[in-house]
């Protein structure tokens, strides 16, 4: 939305001169284009609000499928939004965009990590941060005036994403429904085994299918948990902190602040004002590059390791960000210094927190919790953008680049949580997750005992799942 957002602005004028004979102040612009952005924000809670119940409904692949005709009908509004002279269709599209991401959010998430072998589950999961990444960068590079952002062209930059609905939609029905939702929420041991092979090839996955039998098994008499059963289970209660702390900083970690200071800083280094957009690709290329680096080496570094070190790395880059800021008036060279410290923290969020914290509700709920799971944590990712749409720009008339200290505290709060509070979740099965959470806060000595057998650990966090139904 940034490239077009003059000729946004300048059909929302001429819509209400044309139709009201009404020529709006600029502060009236400004309020119906912020309006404009953030209902991406509400479209995407209403979706994910409603992505659990559907995705347990209908199969994670059917939800995604029916999700792509939300995107097509938002690009036709889109695309045919200057010609109808009605900036109310891009509010539309914009809101129907957003269901669409809230969704998407969710299942392809699920899918994603269902579909995937133990071994390679969070190198999967990572593909999400990945491709995010790849939508950004896409977003920037096909906004430059030589390619769609033009006056004539920008509708089109704003409705590509039916493209990409087009192409799931084409090809998704090539592919198998998840084999553990198969298997644990429709009980079709015979599909589950006909989708492994198709997703995996004649290999031997007679382990992960032991380990899914055993998990419908231990939940054979659970149903699938609402929200609020989820809230009140005190089973599970470290993992929806985790989800909690995670959703939270993942908004409130200074991203957005840090590429929102990004262009004051470039311009102090001396770029000219036409080149900036060439620039900000360059951090979109960045992060890009970032996450697929961390695809290729999370699963020999481990996800709690990169998330330690990604966001204890922000904080201390925030730091030293405060200080060449504050100092990049006074002494010539500290531009320079402020440019690196930008590009070292989209690396340190890249290599760590964007990347890890997507799959995480798929990775430590057993099934029976996993839709509310993603709920919950599709619901803060969602609020968290919204308010802080709504709020960075008071923060920073007010402190200014002094924001960053604000941040510094979520990442550095985040990090100490994740040192001493959260197991590493690599090449572990739900069950085995919920049994080390249990070891890791466990009161009593004898309990402590007892949970170094991750056997016997095991079977205690499924009888507590059961008792507490």
């Amino acid at each position: 939305m940034t490239s077009p957002s003059d000729f946004i602005k300048e059909l929302v004028n001429r819509t209400c001169l044309q139709r009201y004979s009404v020529a709006l102040e600029q502060w009236q612009v400004s309020l119906i284009w912020s309006f404009t952005v953030s209902i991406f924000c509400i479209g995407g809670l209403l979706g994910s609000l409603v992505a659990g119940r559907l995705i347990s409904k209908y199969g994670r692949k059917q939800c995604l499928l029916l999700n792509n005709f939300v995107a097509i009908f938002g690009a036709l509004l889109m695309l045919l939004s200057r010609k109808a002279m009605s900036f109310e269709m891009i509010m539309v599209g914009r809101f129907l965009y957003g269901i669409n991401s809230g969704v998407s959010l969710s299942a392809h998430t699920v899918y994603l990590v269902e579909c995937a072998p133990k071994r390679l589950r969070g190198m999967v999961g990572v593909t999400v941060a990945t491709f995010i990444s790849l939508g950004k960068f896409s977003g920037q590079l096909l906004g430059i005036s030589e390619l769609l952002g033009t006056e004539q062209r920008w509708p089109w930059l704003l409705g590509f994403n039916g493209f990409t609905a087009l192409l799931q939609l084409t090809t998704l029905p090539l592919l198998p429904e998840s084999p553990r939702f198969l298997l644990l929420d429709r009980g079709d041991r015979l599909a589950c085994d006909k989708a492994l092979k198709r997703l995996w090839g004649n290999k031997d996955y007679s382990t992960e299918v032991e380990e899914m039998m055993k998990e419908k098994a231990a939940l054979q008499s659970i149903h699938n948990h609402s929200v609020m059963e989820l809230i009140q289970n005190r089973t599970v209660r470290w993992q929806l902190l985790t989800i909690i702390v995670y959703f939270t900083t993942l908004q409130l970690c200074g991203i957005n602040a840090v590429y929102f200071y990004s262009f004051d800083v470039f311009r102090a280094a001396g770029i000219q004002e036409q080149q900036l957009r060439y620039t900000a690709l360059g951090t979109g290329l960045c992060e890009l590059s970032t996450s697929v680096a961390c695809f290729m080496i999370i699963e020999n570094m481990g996800k709690k390791v990169l998330l330690f070190r990604g966001y204890m790395g922000m904080s201390a880059t925030l730091v030293l960000l405060t200080i060449t800021v504050y100092l990049q008036t006074q002494v010539s060279w500290m531009p320079y210094c402020s440019m690196v410290l930008i590009f070292l923290f989209i690396f340190f969020f890249s290599s760590g927190p964007a990347g890890v914290t997507a799959p995480l509700p798929g990775e430590i709920f057993t099934q029976s919790f996993k839709s509310a799971g993603y709920t919950i944590a599709c619901t803060i990712n969602w609020t968290g953008l919204f308010v802080l749409g709504m709020l960075f720009p008071i923060i920073v008339e007010y402190l200014d680049y002094f924001c960053f200290l604000i941040f510094l505290i979520f990442c550095t709060a985040c990090g100490l949580y994740v040192r001493f509070n959260v197991p590493e979740t690599k090449n572990r099965t739900a069950l085995e997750i919920a049994a080390e959470f249990e070891r890791m806060h466990c009161k009593s000595g004898e309990s402590k005992d007892k949970s170094t057998d991750p056997a016997k650990l095991s079977e205690t966090i499924t009888w507590c799942l059961l008792t507490e139904v």
